[in-house]
């Protein structure tokens, strides 16, 4: 399925640096996710749906909780 990611806002963690070597995640799309790769903002996204994107994330905090 393909989405128009336009007018998306994109954001980056507070935890990222500014070297430009961070993933960003749009904000804007009911029940998905999008991702991009700051160095390449135009590159390719990817589209994960919120559920897994939570489970993701959920997985991230259960194996890596000083990182959060």
């Amino acid at each position: 399925m393909g989405y128009d990611l336009s007018g998306i806002a994109w954001r980056k963690s507070s935890h990222s640096s500014a070297n430009g070597q961070c993933v960003e995640i749009g904000d804007g799309l009911p029940g998905v996710v999008p991702v991009r790769d700051s160095k390449h903002p135009a590159g390719p996204r990817l589209v994960f749906g919120a559920g897994a994107w939570t489970s993701f994330l959920a997985k991230l905090k259960e194996d890596h909780p000083t990182a959060f």
